[in-house]
């Protein structure tokens, strides 16, 4: 089981990754593609080609780390990018795509959200 603190920023990579990549494969398309830091603690997730298959890379105090998900049935459904390189969602909607929702029928209703400067 994944447990992830709702306050945790969620970055998605739009296109799809080579999933033969490590911890510094993902860590250069973090930094050069989607313009984050990898050393932030923020997660970050990549979909390969197919959609069968998931990684999020993460920095854990000390190092890097990467959990991983592959379907035997069945693909991830990931939100459009407006840019086409990434986005940012929350732990709600990475729960949906990590059980197989299908985002493009869900409807969230209106919530107040507080705005940070």
């Amino acid at each position: 089981m994944l447990t992830i603190p709702h306050v945790m920023r969620i970055y998605v990579y739009a296109q799809a990754a080579d999933m033969r990549n490590g911890a510094d494969g993902l860590s250069g398309l973090v930094k050069s593609f989607m313009g984050q830091d990898p050393l932030s603690g923020n997660l970050f997730l990549f979909r390969n080609r197919r959609g069968n298959k998931l990684k999020l890379l993460y920095w854990d105090r000390n190092g890097y780390a990467i959990w991983s998900k592959h379907l035997q049935r069945g693909t991830f459904r990931l939100p459009a990018a407006a840019d086409g390189s990434s986005l940012e969602i929350d732990v709600a909607t990475l729960t949906m795509i990590l059980e197989g929702i299908d985002l493009t029928s869900v409807r969230r209703l209106k919530r107040f959200v507080l705005k940070i400067a």
